[in-house]
């Protein structure tokens, strides 16, 4: 258990207004929502109560090819409980965190209260930025982060019990680009995970998720980036161009934990959004690009030749962009219950 207040910070920043506790949680169930998720699958369930929110996966909604273990979908729960927490924080409320709290129900993987005490101010100034941030597919310019921005990236994931490794050296990079280039033509290979893919990327609009064809490239064969994004575009319809600017020259992130188990998973969730949205207020844009880290070997090699200590959780490109639209969002009655 852990409360999620900062008394000491609370100090020299004015205290929000506290808004009633059913307004605050229902709120929060409204920020958790927009939280990124693998193929926009949005595995997440919530359970409003009078001074509280369980936030559940939903394994209805369990990508098995991509995914089998479930890490990404409970990392995509824990981005979801990080949103709760800061919107809470900006209507006024400390929280306390229960993660994994009952080994009979591995689909409850978080319960927050309600406390007395100050909100977090560091998380309450992230509230407005819950809705700007997405996960962007363009073109990056060769702009990079400067240092200390590189810091406060690294900040938001220790702030949440991860690690941030930059990918700084010119070995590091061709790493991590031999390995991403081994990894997705391993899953281009799989018929079953191509056919998951076209699930997730043909999606009815009304069903309100999965990728849609205006937030990926157009695929044509000229693209020639030496980290490749994932082809999502599995009906030739991608509205962005083939190219995503993606060389070994652009700033890239690798997200860790200490461990690696569902908690792990669920705290690294937690870590990417607070970086996602930490990268978001300094003005970039940010895109994950993860196969290396869903084929094990490459995952384990990765970790051998970059983290070391540290199990790779996501990898982030980092850079300036034209915006991109939102995502869609599935209806709240059919995720929200209490």
């Amino acid at each position: 258990m852990s409360q999620e207040s900062s008394p000491s910070t609370a100090v020299a920043v004015a205290r929000p207004l506290q808004d009633s506790a059913a307004d605050a949680l229902s709120a929060a169930v409204d920020r958790a929502m927009l939280a990124p998720s693998l193929h926009n699958s949005q595995p997440w369930r919530f359970t409003v109560h009078a001074d509280g929110l369980d936030v559940l996966a939903d394994r209805t909604r369990h990508l098995t090819s991509i995914d089998p273990l479930g890490r990404e979908l409970v990392q995509s729960v824990g981005a979801a409980l990080f949103n709760a927490r800061v919107t809470l924080a900006a209507h006024g409320w400390a929280v306390d965190v229960q993660r994994c709290p009952s080994p009979d129900d591995p689909d409850l993987l978080a319960v927050l209260h309600l406390i007395d005490g100050p909100p977090d101010p560091g998380l309450a100034v992230l509230d407005r930025l819950v809705p700007r941030r997405r996960t962007n597919r363009r073109t990056f310019d060769a702009t990079v982060p400067t240092a200390a921005e590189l810091r406060s990236f690294t900040a938001a994931a220790v702030a949440e019990g991860s690690v941030l490794v930059p990918v700084l050296t010119g070995e590091q990079h061709r790493l991590v680009a031999r390995l991403t280039q081994e990894a997705d033509a391993q899953q281009r290979a799989d018929p079953a995970y191509l056919a998951e893919l076209a699930r997730w990327t043909s999606r009815a609009p009304a069903a309100g998720d999965g990728i849609v064809a205006a937030a990926v490239p157009h695929v044509d064969g000229s693209a020639t980036d030496d980290v490749p994004m994932r082809d999502f575009d599995t009906r030739g319809d991608g509205a962005l161009p083939p190219s995503s600017g993606m060389g070994t020259e652009r700033t890239m992130l690798v997200l860790g934990t200490r461990s690696d188990g569902v908690e792990a998973w669920l705290r690294s969730g937690e870590a990417l959004q607070h970086v996602l949205l930490t990268i978001t207020q300094a003005g970039w844009a940010a895109s994950p690009f993860t196969q290396c880290l869903e084929i094990p070997t490459t995952r384990t090699r990765l970790r051998a030749g970059l983290t070391w200590d540290t199990w790779p959780q996501s990898v982030l490109r980092i850079g300036h962009a034209g915006p991109t639209g939102a995502t869609p969002r599935r209806q709240r009655a059919d995720v929200v219950s209490g």
